[in-house]
C-alpha cells in the first residue's frame, strides 16, 4: 500500500477520542501519525495500519 507524507487516512476504527482521521506525519516500517480531532501523535507499526485503513486521502499539505 502506497502512504505517503502528508495523506490523511480514514480509519476503520475511532480513536478513543471519537475521530477516525489521521494525518501521516512519517511513513516507513512504522508511521508516525496525528488525530485530526484531539491532535495526539501515535507511532504504529505498518502492517497494523494497514490492515485498519478505510480510505486515503492524498494531496492534504500543511
Amino acid at each position: 500500500m502506497d502512504v505517503q507524507k502528508g495523506d490523511i487516512l480514514e480509519m476503520k476504527k475511532n480513536h478513543p477520542c471519537g475521530g477516525n482521521r489521521f494525518l501521516v506525519l512519517r511513513s516507513g516500517m512504522d508511521f508516525k501519525i496525528r488525530c485530526e480531532k484531539c491532535g495526539r501523535e501515535v507511532m504504529v507499526p505498518r502492517v497494523k495500519a494497514e490492515r485498519n485503513i478505510k480510505k486515503i486521502i492524498r494531496g492534504a499539505e500543511d
